[in-house]
């Protein structure tokens, strides 16, 4: 199946063997369950379970028979199933949340307020996360909620695959992006080849973000959104360049501190207008 399907099948919360049974009912078409157990690799036992699952969401309609068969119904009509479904879940969940929020309100507010005047200055500045998929998932979030802008102070941008989702978003939504990579003579050879197919497909697919490489080696690197003079608004996420130390032992600091991520655009704007050149491919 394309990107495209893979993408959207990965939105619909899909146990593994219920997306490989969909995608596999969409380029067949009609057909039985020992069949598509046969062509998918599904055991037999379950499968009939999986297509009950698929029917029950909206994605699938059984047709009486001896045996019964499996059609998937046309994909525009499982789009806005599972736009409906999203949307149904979400109420559900508003209304449990709701059915609950005054008492838990209640109980924690008290607790919380005499902690936060045990923070730290540190604590209160910013909290850590692992280097890898959580810090992946802090800069998808940075995506997803900025308003105005994303600005990006990375060595090679290799883990665009990671936040592609999240950026395509945020620009779609008017957001601007400016990415500010490292000149490829700082680089090992494999990560120059890295960053040369990134800047590619940065031209190819997001040709409105902004990309200039900086002569100048980073001390720091990371994520950050929506800066203010005023420090009213800004977070951000980066991590200090530490060679020495593998990327599974690392960790990333994130801030939700507007005066911090004010600090952070002044000196990604001076290696912007000062020390970079253009990266557009």
């Amino acid at each position: 199946m394309s990107d495209s399907g893979d993408d959207f099948l990965s939105l619909l919360d899909l146990t593994e063997y219920e997306a490989a049974a969909l995608e596999e009912l969409l380029l067949l078409g009609r057909t039985t369950a020992p069949d598509l157990a046969e062509a998918t690799g599904i055991p037999k036992a379950r499968i009939y379970g999986v297509l009950d699952s698929l029917s029950e969401g909206g994605y699938v309609k059984i047709i009486p028979g001896r045996p019964k068969r499996y059609q998937p119904h046309d994909p525009s009509e499982i789009a806005e199933r599972a736009v409906a479904n999203r949307r149904h879940a979400y109420e559900r969940f508003r209304e449990d949340v709701e059915a609950v929020e005054e008492s838990f309100v209640d109980a924690y507010t008290p607790v919380r307020d005499r902690g936060v005047d045990d923070l730290s200055p540190t604590e209160d500045l910013f909290h850590v996360v692992d280097v890898g998929e959580p810090s992946e998932r802090e800069t998808r979030r940075l995506f997803r909620e900025a308003e105005e802008s994303v600005y990006v102070l990375t060595k090679s941008f290799g883990y665009i695959d990671a936040v592609r989702p999240a950026m395509r978003d945020a620009i779609e939504h008017g957001v601007d992006v400016d990415a500010l990579l490292l000149a490829p003579e700082h680089l090992s050879e494999k990560n120059k080849r890295r960053q040369d197919e990134i800047r590619g497909l940065l031209g190819a697919e997001f040709p409105s973000v902004s990309v200039r490489i900086s002569d100048r080696v980073l001390p720091w690197r990371g994520t950050f959104i929506d800066p203010s003079l005023e420090y009213d608004s800004g977070q951000g996420l980066l991590m200090v360049e530490q060679e020495e130390i593998p990327n599974h032992h690392r960790q990333a600091a994130v801030t939700e501190n507007p005066s911090f991520v004010a600090g952070l655009w002044q000196y990604f704007d001076l290696l912007w207008r000062h020390e970079s050149r253009s990266g557009t491919q």
